[in-house]
């Protein structure tokens, strides 16, 4: 039985915001996995971008991600990028569902350009440009992970939560 909720999705589309609310209501733990990242290297995620590079980002997420799926009745709020690695997708359908949270371009602009120098792979001149063509490249990736999707852009957190909640309470190899 598999027992974690792995929250997938572009940036801005809720998964630290929908996990908060998901934990709270089904008595887990949040883990985030970019304060697990920002942890392991001792510094915040632009200045790992900016020191270290996105090799050695998406190396620490690896493993973040196979001390995550490691535990059990967990929500697990992944990084955008954690589909890009395989191995990440399988160690996290091995203890838990995978939910794909996605939200329109107009949405994700209003959510994240105004947080951009926190977002290392959108601080560049053009912030909507960049997010369309990272969109449009791991539109793929998050499709082949996700066990189901959920549409965030015009539902408020409390009513994703209830969507995942009840899609939870249907799939037989779900652990509550």
């Amino acid at each position: 039985m598999k027992s974690n909720i792995a929250l997938i999705g572009f940036m801005g589309t809720g998964k630290t915001t929908v996990g908060q609310v998901l934990a709270t209501r089904l008595h887990r733990k949040l883990i985030e996995v970019d304060a697990i990242i920002a942890k392991m290297a001792g510094k915040p995620i632009p200045d790992i971008f900016r020191d270290n590079g996105e090799i050695y980002f998406r190396e620490l997420e690896t493993k973040a991600i196979k001390k995550a799926a490691a535990r059990e009745k967990q929500v697990i709020a992944c990084g955008g990028g954690v589909v890009l690695n395989t191995i990440n997708i399988d160690r996290l359908r091995e203890t838990g569902v995978v939910i794909n949270l996605t939200a329109s371009l107009e949405i994700i602009l209003k959510r994240i350009v105004k947080d951009g120098e926190n977002r290392p792979l959108i601080s560049v001149n053009w912030p909507p440009e960049r997010i369309k063509e990272l969109m449009k490249f791991r539109r793929p990736f998050y499709d082949r992970a996700a066990d189901f999707v959920v549409n965030t852009s015009k539902l408020n957190v409390e009513t994703v939560a209830d969507k995942i909640i009840d899609r939870l309470k249907n799939d037989e190899s779900f652990n509550f």
